[in-house]
């Protein structure tokens, strides 16, 4: 017999009810979910108190809860801020500070070294260093005859209010001295107490200043510039969180406190 070559048969098999079991129904029911969660939560909202908005809207605006340790990195102009959140009296003192400043003449002339703005935590107000120095001495906590000035007509204001204060201290990146003592860290620290002790010599209250802060060069205005003398600068802000204990009265732009708050006599130094 001749041997012939055997046929190659192909056996091809369907997969039963694929159709009917794949996973596309179940991208679209968690589509559907989500957006039936989403309604219901826009719908809570609209129901909500008041209280309760500004806390969802505080998260949303600060979701991490890093605004109140670095205070002052929020920045803007007020412009985009709800109303709501703002309180007036920090409106007012920003423009009857920008008029004060403006009717100086020689504050006037450092219009463009003091940035004043609104931010979500309250009055930022900035005293920024140029190359020679402005507000304090070069590589000194000194404060120049500028900088006094300029703290005395802020304390004239800030005294009379029941805002909290936050001072900081910024350096630029160059490095201080070859002294490994005392570093940018120590300069912005020092810098940033000459600034309160200014201020309550002035009459700003001695529980008024809530935290002093050195940054050194940790936190600069112009990143792409470390050496920047712009990232010189000292901070002020007042924020919306008022004193738990407020002054009874104000007399003639003096702040009297209640009579538990004295403190007692100090002993006669020997």
């Amino acid at each position: 017999m001749n041997n012939k070559q055997r046929p190659i048969i192909v056996i091809k098999k369907k997969g039963g009810h694929g159709g009917h079991h794949g996973g596309a129904w179940k991208v679209a029911y968690a589509d559907f979910v989500t957006a039936m969660m989403a309604l219901f939560i826009v719908l809570w909202l609209l129901s909500s108190s008041e209280k309760v908005k500004k806390a969802v809207a505080g998260y949303f605006n600060d979701p991490k809860g890093t605004g109140s340790q670095l205070g002052t990195t929020v920045s803007g102009t007020g412009e985009g801020e709800t109303p709501s959140l703002i309180d007036k009296k920090i409106v007012e003192l920003k423009e009857k500070l920008e008029k004060e400043i403006q009717a100086n003449k020689q504050l006037q002339k450092l219009a463009k070294q003091i940035e004043i703005t609104i931010t979500a935590e309250g009055l930022r107000i900035e005293l920024i260093e140029d190359k020679n120095g402005t507000f304090y001495q070069l590589g000194s906590a000194r404060l120049s005859q500028n900088g006094q000035e300029l703290l005395q007509l802020l304390a004239t204001e800030l005294k009379t209010l029941p805002n909290t204060l936050l001072i900081e201290g910024h350096t630029d990146a160059v490095q201080y001295s070859s002294d490994a003592n005392y570093s940018n860290w120590e300069l912005s620290a020092d810098r940033a107490n000459s600034a309160r002790r200014l201020l309550q010599d002035d009459g700003v209250r001695a529980n008024q200043v809530t935290q002093v802060r050195g940054y050194a060069d940790q936190m600069p205005r112009n990143g792409k510039k470390p050496d920047d003398p712009s990232n010189r600068r000292i901070t002020l802000l007042v924020s919306n969180t008022v004193q738990n204990a407020l002054p009874t009265e104000l007399k003639g732009g003096e702040v009297v406190q209640p009579e538990q708050s004295a403190s007692p006599e100090k002993p006669e130094a020997k």
